[in-house]
């Protein structure tokens, strides 16, 4: 796996963007900065540190499919990291098996840095060489996307 890094810079408190990005008070916000990636992209549990989470969406047939991952660190406001551990296919967990295993352990970390009332993020994550154009060119529309809906 390659490892990406993306930034942005959002002129709100990181309070703000922190609750926004992963949807805590609200998971509607979450969902419309990842809606760059699929329209439909939604998640199912909590980010509690040791939690599983499924990221979530539907292709241009209906079917479900998405990521089974484990929130390994969610420090509020300031770092949360997810390792994702398998693949949800319909309604089938599948945490093992040749396509599992290009994904698995790959990390997606998020830091959260305030200043002067601007928050810088970064995000780190693993990424598997034949999805590198697509992160490359969908991940700063994503994050652009937090950004204009953080400072609206």
């Amino acid at each position: 796996m390659e490892k990406l890094h993306y930034k942005v810079s959002i002129k709100a408190p990181v309070s703000k963007v922190y609750d926004f990005m992963l949807g805590i008070n609200n998971k509607s916000t979450y969902e419309q900065w990842t809606a760059v990636f699929n329209p439909t992209c939604t998640y199912e549990g909590t980010w509690e540190k040791g939690n599983k989470i499924l990221f979530l969406g539907t292709d241009e047939n209906g079917d479900k499919g998405g990521m089974v991952s484990k929130v390994t660190e969610n420090q509020p406001n300031q770092f949360v990291s997810i390792q994702h551990c398998g693949l949800v296919q319909g309604d089938q967990k599948i945490m093992d098996g040749p396509e599992v295993e290009k994904w698995a352990n790959g990390m997606e970390n998020y830091t959260f840095e305030e200043n002067n009332g601007t928050t810088n993020i970064s995000v780190d994550l693993d990424c598997t060489e034949d999805f590198i154009e697509y992160m490359n060119e969908t991940y700063p529309k994503a994050l652009g996307k937090l950004k204009e809906i953080c400072e609206n």
